[in-house]
């Protein structure tokens, strides 16, 4: 136990002293899908916008099996239907529940870096999501391609390939361009019956002006996957087959990062065949789900020299098709949101000082509408520090597995009458270069009133949906520093929390109270010269404790480790060794769903 422990702590110091040390040559840069973790590519699995979020120091991913499988996102110790994405101007959203939010079959390389926007930017920002937005947007096209494949233990194998085409298209610079993204992955899986069939295929066609970008997409992504306790904890093998369709049109107008504005519209459909039992198909009561959602949206910042104005329309309409989700008082909801943040900045003494005030405005037709208030200071001083202090409220809704499921048979037990959720964030931060580091902290306290969380309780077969006030301390801090030797990204959260259920029997939590009190993330790249780089992504968290956990204990030390090969004389050819869950923990991310095991593949990528 001494050694692995002595190995763990070299784990984390050794990116660091490669970092240290000058190479012989600078590789060419990754295509950064994500700018806080080291390892672009997952393991075992076709990448997705999730991969790139495992070790966000801001984000949580409570992975059952692969991240890229089914994982839960969280932000600030909120859970996984606190978090919302958003791509351009559009909100992605599942309304049947929040474990599908990631669901979108976008290849990375169409997408910017994420943003996670928290506090005032989510409650300006985001939609139905009460704590944060992972946000995205559109990559310009360029004229590239690659291809890859790799291969690994438990049968692993996965396939990609990418090509951007871009062809003049008038006078002035403009441009016409098409991308075209096909990917696939398999794996019997680190456990037994946690086999993994998944395909996705996705294009877009895009058009540029001198300030302006429209994005056409479509894609469909088709995942098969397997695991023993996937979503209860009961012993049992059970599956999901999910096949999700995404089409949009995204229309962006920029003249700077503070004077934009973008118009999108997207149709998103999910099915999703999930089997408790994988050797009887259809036992205890058969789950099959089509959701549609169809959305549109217009946001911007209006520079007016001084004063600017944000803000934030958008509508949506979602419908359910369910075998098993009929309990409730409705199957479809049309949503509306508008926000608006007018905002002012000073020249002081002591920098620039920005004002800002509003409001957003949120309803539903099957639920009382909201006002959401919203307001910060930020000081931006001459030596580049950026203070904020900031209060926030977000509202959302309770999706339909919450309100639809039957609240007294069934595996997943509902109440139809849960309402709207409010999530209140009072906070203050700030950024600042020291040494060659950019150090960015924040301290919040947030009041989740009535939020939806799913529990335990000794002697019931099932989890049953409840409301809970949950007020949650943390603090966050992120350093990083890049040079053209190395780049090193480290992380700490802290959070601390006080729950209550009110009258419900309530023995564990399978999500508002599944947090880690101390989470602490390293991630770092060392270009070590003649064409070899390490990429090392590390996180050690001590879990709150929790009945349902029953293995790995309440500590994790998780880590993927990447060994890149750019031969000086094949440009183009990179060849990889990646291991992931380097000590093969046995941690439950999620509360009675067992970890998967150690992993690795090889292979090679080829760019043009």
């Amino acid at each position: 136990m001494a050694l692995r422990g002595m190995s763990r702590l070299i784990a984390f110091a050794l990116p660091v002293w490669l970092a240290a040390q000058e190479p012989a040559l600078e590789l060419p840069r990754f295509v950064a899908y994500s700018g806080q973790v080291a390892n672009q590519t997952p393991t075992a699995a076709l990448a997705m916008p999730v991969s790139g979020l495992r070790f966000e120091p801001r984000v949580d991913v409570q992975a059952r099996n692969l991240a890229e499988g089914q994982a839960d996102i969280a932000v600030r110790g909120g859970l996984f239907e606190n978090t919302g994405f958003k791509v351009g101007a559009l909100a992605l959203f599942d309304p049947q529940t929040g474990h599908y939010f990631a669901e979108i079959p976008i290849a990375p390389a169409m997408l910017t870096a994420p943003r996670v926007l928290t506090g005032a930017e989510n409650a300006v920002e985001g939609f139905n999501a009460g704590v944060g937005t992972i946000a995205y947007g559109w990559r310009p096209v360029v004229a590239r391609g690659e291809v890859s494949a790799a291969f690994g233990n438990y049968g692993t194998n996965r396939q990609a390939f990418y090509q951007g085409y871009v062809f003049p298209a008038g006078d002035g610079g403009a441009q016409a361009a098409v991308d075209l993204d096909l990917a696939r992955s398999v794996s019997d899986g680190s456990q037994p019956f946690g086999d993994h069939d998944f395909r996705r295929a996705a294009g877009r066609l895009q058009f540029r002006g001198a300030d302006t970008q429209t994005d056409f997409f479509a894609g469909r992504q088709r995942k098969f996957f397997g695991w023993p306790n996937l979503y209860t904890p009961f012993g049992f093998n059970e599956t999901e087959f999910l096949r999700t369709d995404l089409y949009l049109i995204n229309h962006r107008v920029g003249r700077g990062p503070d004077d934009f504005w973008q118009v999108g519209a997207s149709y998103r459909r999910n099915y999703d065949d999930y089997e408790f039992n994988r050797a009887v198909p259809g036992a205890s009561n058969p789950f099959v789900h089509t959701t549609r959602v169809r959305a549109v949206a217009l946001e911007g910042r209006e520079d007016y020299g001084g004063y600017v104005l944000a803000y934030n329309l958008r509508a949506m309409r979602d419908d359910l098709e369910s075998t098993s989700l009929t309990a409730g008082r409705f199957r479809t909801r049309d949503y509306a949101k508008a926000a608006l943040v007018p905002e002012r900045s000073f020249a002081t003494a002591r920098g620039r000082l920005t004002l800002r005030a509003g409001a957003a405005y949120d309803d539903t037709n099957r639920d009382e509408a909201a006002v959401s208030p919203v307001a910060e200071a930020v000081l931006e001083t001459a030596a580049g520090a950026r203070l904020h202090l900031q209060y926030a409220e977000s509202t959302q809704v309770p999706t339909y597995t919450a309100l639809n499921s039957s609240a007294t048979s069934g595996l997943f037990r509902g109440n139809a009458n849960l309402g709207r959720e409010t999530s209140r964030n009072l906070e203050a931060g700030g950024a600042f270069g020291c040494g060659g580091w950019r150090i960015e902290a924040a301290v919040f306290r947030r009041w989740d009133d009535d939020l939806v969380d799913w529990t335990f309780a000794r002697g019931v077969t099932a989890r049953t949906a409840n409301a809970v006030d949950v007020a949650t301390s943390g603090l966050e801090l992120v350093a990083a520093r890049r040079t053209a030797r190395y780049e090193l990204v480290l992380g700490y959260t802290w959070l601390d929390k006080d729950a209550d259920y009110g009258s419900a029997a309530v023995d564990a939590s399978f999500y508002a109270l599944n947090f880690a009190r101390h989470r602490v993330t390293a991630a770092a790249v060392a270009r070590l010269g003649g064409g070899w780089e390490v990429r090392s992504d590390n996180e050690y968290r001590r879990q709150e404790k929790n009945l349902l956990r029953v293995a790995g204990g309440r500590e994790a030390w998780l880590s993927a480790l990447g060994l890149y090969y750019l031969p000086p004389r094949i440009r183009g050819l990179e060849i990889a060794l990646l291991l992931d869950n380097v000590w093969d923990s046995e941690f439950q991310e999620v509360p009675a769903v067992p970890a998967a095991r150690r992993q690795y593949t090889a292979g090679a990528t080829y760019r043009w």
